[in-house]
């Protein structure tokens, strides 16, 4: 079990999520952007401040995006110890990390004092795989807030995040990556995927109050906006990938523990933060957790989409996404001598 908030503590504090704008592969332009936004989070007096996922390059299926790999001690990491410390702040946010002969998507969550806790997603998601692999950490952090859980993306929408955190955690820390379905494909396809397209906003929206509901504790959740162009991939192996025009769907968040929504900014506000006041204690969850792999019912055409992309970028992963995301962190630690 997590600690309880210690008599240091508190027990309400000042939330902040932050909706980011992020470059291609942009390291050091992504992280002057979430300085910025996060200085303007703690002049609103915020001190928990979630970044979103990929913080310091969104991630397309496109190979500028392996130039955004980096080494465990990294500039990003640097820049969240710098912010916590000035602001005496907690910090959380993801990003690409090559450890070992892999790449993961670790989320780090660093406190007012430079300590670092971290979590590895998972499962990729879709095109994702291409960039790096699973991760098989618990996700829950001992803190000086108590019991803080880390969830990243469709973490948020699977039963399993929450059997890992449940009655562990005062709250919950998390950033998505959320996209939709292509705007460049035609009208004909726009027509026969708009229904999948608006049931696949509603996931995005209403994710993180779901999540809160049956883990009875509050969550901030970060997110991208904006729209981009990756590539979709059609089969394993197959080098072409057509254009894939599409936007960033949800709303960056904060929401109780009951699932009502304090504060949010929808994706198409742009960039900006939204912020409100919690309460960092777990109550008893409002909403049962379901006995199957997803907390939502998906369509059929979405599990379709997912196991499709999963498996054509795992391909991918083995024959170039891991060396070339190994090569960039090399990189960096040779500009880091």
């Amino acid at each position: 079990m997590s600690a309880s908030p210690s008599p240091a503590s508190p027990s309400r504090i000042r939330a902040a999520a932050i909706q980011l704008e992020a470059e291609v592969g942009d390291v050091a332009a992504n992280l002057g952007r979430i300085e910025a936004l996060v200085d303007e989070a703690a002049r609103a007096d915020a001190r928990l401040i979630a970044v979103p996922e990929f913080c310091t390059s969104r991630l397309p299926f496109d190979a500028r995006a392996h130039e955004a790999v980096l080494p465990p001690n990294n500039a990003a990491v640097d820049l969240f110890r710098r912010l916590a410390a000035r602001h005496q702040c907690w910090i959380g946010g993801s990003m690409l990390i090559a450890e070992g002969e892999a790449v993961y998507n670790r989320y780090h969550f660093v406190e007012p004092d430079g300590s670092v806790h971290c979590h590895d997603k998972d499962l990729p998601t879709m095109w994702e795989n291409a960039f790096y692999g699973a991760g098989n950490d618990d996700g829950a952090f001992e803190t000086q807030l108590g019991g803080v859980g880390a969830a990243v993306c469709w973490e948020l929408i699977r039963t399993q995040t929450v059997r890992r955190l449940l009655g562990r955690v005062q709250v919950a820390i998390t950033g998505t990556h959320w996209w939709t379905m292509p705007s460049n494909w035609g009208g004909a396809v726009d027509r026969g995927l708009a229904s999948i397209g608006q049931y696949n906003r509603y996931l995005s929206e209403n994710a993180p109050a779901e999540f809160a509901r049956r883990l009875g504790a509050p969550v901030l959740q970060a997110s991208h906006c904006g729209r981009f162009r990756t590539g979709f991939l059609v089969a394993p192996g197959l080098a072409w990938a057509p254009p894939y025009d599409t936007e960033f769907v949800g709303c960056t968040q904060i929401v109780d523990a009951q699932g009502h929504v304090l504060a949010q900014r929808r994706t198409q506000e742009g960039p900006g933060v939204v912020v409100a006041d919690i309460d960092l204690a777990a109550v008893t969850p409002v909403q049962a957790l379901e006995e199957r792999f997803w907390i939502p019912e998906l369509p059929l055409f979405l599990k379709a989409y997912w196991h499709h992309q999963n498996l054509c970028a795992k391909r991918y992963y083995r024959d170039h996404g891991r060396a070339l995301g190994l090569a960039s962190a090399a990189r960096y630690r040779g500009i880091a001598r």
